[in-house]
């Protein structure tokens, strides 16, 4: 089996015919490394070629499915980022260059011709949620935690695939509020095809995934891509292209960098608590004076510390 730094895959004890991906960053509540993105994509080459294999299950190690994207260090820091760039003039293009590789490397699960099924429990959430969505199936816990918080400031969705799942009416409602549902939520709004306890969550996803590997391989991609082609035709790439961008920006705009200020001076757990309280995020003019006023009590912080400390 081919050996990842991130995530694990092998074919089920018992079952051959499915292919299991674990993503494997427990302590980290299995956060999305510069890493991850390129090891599931290699994973699910790998099973691409794998005879044996006619469906995939990926599911997260620990805790949770997957936390998002791991951000803490790069919102307190001050260093530069590969996508969360100071320096001036910001070059948006290299910023969508790096976050699109990301949305292509989760798309792998979508492209690939043998169906995928997220086994998601607990947390899915922010940029676990373009991995989920970009499966073709979720089997749920009922109390498992899904949305895309940075929607309120610092982030947009870059795979785009709310809207494609859920139908505008509720993608927009999610996605102006950054709210969380649940796994049940969820089910019940189709996001999810069914949520049950999380006692049950692995029985249940077994019991898909082997009905669906008694299918023939040429039968599950043919029906598959039947199904991708309508999502395609009706605009899912130019959603994406648009979608990456405005991550960047979100990131760069005077809110984002706003919060990235208020995550570097307060804690990133400050930042997120202030984010997802609902409380009124500072804009425009607002968040201009609000930087100044961070950045100048940043300086004078410095300018107390001894040298030999900094």
């Amino acid at each position: 089996m081919p050996e990842f730094s991130t995530l694990r895959i092998d074919h089920d004890p018992h079952n051959p015919r499915i292919a299991r991906l674990l993503l494997n960053r427990p302590e980290r509540m299995n956060a999305i490394s510069d890493a991850m993105p390129g090891e599931i994509r290699a994973a699910v080459a790998w099973a691409e070629a794998d005879e044996q294999t006619h469906v995939i299950i990926v599911e997260g190690a620990g805790k949770g499915f997957c936390g998002g994207y791991d951000l803490a260090s790069s919102a307190e820091q001050v260093i530069e980022h590969p996508c969360q760039q100071e320096s001036y003039p910001w070059d948006p293009m290299v910023d969508y260059a790096y976050m699109k590789r990301n949305t292509e490397d989760f798309m792998s699960l979508w492209r690939c011709s043998k169906p995928t099924i997220a086994r998601v429990h607990g947390a899915a959430v922010a940029g676990g949620t373009d991995i989920g969505l970009s499966c073709d199936l979720l089997v749920v816990a009922d109390d498992a935690r899904i949305g895309y918080m940075p929607t309120r400031v610092w982030g947009c969705p870059t795979t785009a695939m709310w809207t494609y799942r859920l139908g505008p009416t509720r993608a927009k409602q999610l996605m102006f509020t950054g709210d969380i549902i649940s796994g049940a939520t969820a089910a019940e709004w189709g996001l999810a095809n069914m949520a049950v306890p999380a006692a049950e969550l692995e029985a249940a996803t077994i019991r898909l995934a082997a009905r669906i590997a008694g299918v023939p391989k040429s039968h599950l991609a043919m029906h598959k891509l039947v199904v991708n082609q309508v999502m395609l035709n009706m605009g899912l790439e130019q959603s994406q292209m648009m979608a990456t961008l405005f991550d960047g920006i979100t990131r760069h705009n005077p809110e984002g960098l706003w919060f990235r200020r208020y995550a570097q001076q307060h804690g990133f757990k400050d930042a997120i608590a202030w984010r997802d309280g609902g409380q009124p995020i500072p804009e425009g003019e607002e968040a201009r004076a609000a930087i100044r006023e961070l950045d100048a009590r940043a300086a004078a912080s410095a300018a107390r510390t001894p040298p030999q400390a900094r």
